[in-house]
């Protein structure tokens, strides 16, 4: 795990956190179930970060919640980040949603912004970006280039075999943190 910032975080019994790679700023908690893949970064600039249960966090995933461009950092109040359960963050995605609800999914390196807001069972597309300020309708979908939007008649399939598999699994290869708190104070460079 690297970082010169601090971090206070609190991982819940059952959580697979992989060390390596591993980018944690501020404070945040992470829930039961939830997997954490190397190479994640978890900055919680603005404000604390609250991860539900159940969700699968892959590599390179960055879940940030930062101040906005040109804020006066002195003068703003902490901005809460809350991510539901049972999402699924995929390779190379960028997370900056305040609200994200259940059972959603980010496909491989789309990007969110800070002013969407996610409800439920939502798909976002491989490469697709949205930065604009809107409460996404519960089951929508974004994809292509164009970045369509439909509606699914059915939440996507929560992931709990692959859940399964992974808590088995990457203790046997990664170095796991293990449930509780842990704290790093900031390192000053002098």
């Amino acid at each position: 795990m690297s970082s010169n910032l601090g971090y206070n975080v609190t991982i819940a019994p059952g959580t697979f956190v992989c060390e390596e790679r591993l980018q944690l700023v501020g404070e945040i908690s992470i829930g039961t179930k939830t997997v954490l893949h190397p190479s994640v970064s978890i900055i919680a600039e603005a404000g604390p970060i609250y991860i539900g249960e159940g969700n699968l966090i892959e590599e390179q995933c960055v879940i940030a919640n930062r101040f906005p461009p040109n804020a006066d950092k002195d003068q703003m109040n902490q901005i809460v980040m809350i991510i539901g359960n049972n999402n699924v963050f995929e390779v190379g995605s960028h997370c900056e949603a305040l609200k994200v609800g259940d059972n959603n999914i980010l496909e491989c390196k789309a990007r969110v912004g800070r002013n969407i807001t996610l409800t439920n069972g939502c798909v976002i597309g491989a490469k697709c970006s949205l930065m604009t300020n809107e409460i996404l309708p519960e089951n929508t979908v974004i994809y292509g280039s164009e970045h369509e939007r439909r509606i699914m008649p059915d939440r996507p399939a929560f992931q709990t075999h692959q859940l399964d598999f992974l808590a088995r699994i990457l203790p046997t290869s990664h170095y796991v943190l293990k449930h509780g708190t842990k704290t790093h104070a900031p390192t000053s460079h002098s």
